[in-house]
């Protein structure tokens, strides 16, 4: 796969919300990965960053806004079928408002050490636990439908992202 040529077709965004101790995931009730477990997230609109649709999405399906979400990893996924996904990673550790389910999703909020990984994509067990360890990654997959047929991730030493420099 030659990653550096690579264009994808779509840009997207997850935002993990971490409280006390607490990591809010979703059941995606429909799209792309329906019936899987996940954060909230979804396609960046037009005119908007990625931070702006961080918060949108979390809003729009389950109810709550995260609160200072920091850009953490970089995901890029290539289909065999030819789709291709760009996907900003973003932590906050706050939120405003109570999670509501929603006709995208099912939110529920579950102990940072007892991550579902057997219920999500192949590719999440890989950089997920980097990302609960404070670790800014970029990640590279290939996927045959949801069967991931090769990764690489980078631990990155950091990621300028709205003016703050976010460490390893």
């Amino acid at each position: 796969m030659d990653w550096k040529n690579w264009t994808p077709r779509e840009c997207a965004n997850l935002c993990f919300i971490l409280k006390n101790d607490q990591l809010l995931l979703i059941r995606k009730k429909r799209g792309l990965g329906a019936g899987k477990i996940n954060a909230p997230g979804g396609r960046i609109e037009p005119n908007e960053t990625a931070y702006q649709s961080a918060i949108r999405e979390a809003r729009e399906e389950v109810g709550l806004t995260p609160i200072n979400p920091e850009k953490r990893g970089e995901l890029h996924f290539q289909f065999v079928d030819g789709y291709s996904l760009h996907c900003t990673v973003f932590l906050a550790f706050d939120c405003e408002g109570e999670p509501i389910e929603t006709d995208e999703a099912t939110p529920f909020w579950i102990s940072r050490d007892a991550v579902p990984y057997d219920e999500m994509w192949e590719d999440d067990r890989h950089w997920l636990p980097l990302l609960l360890e404070g670790k800014p990654f970029v990640g590279y997959f290939l996927f045959d439908g949801e069967e991931m047929k090769s990764r690489e991730i980078e631990i990155v030493t950091e990621f300028l992202d709205h003016g703050h420099t976010v460490h390893s």
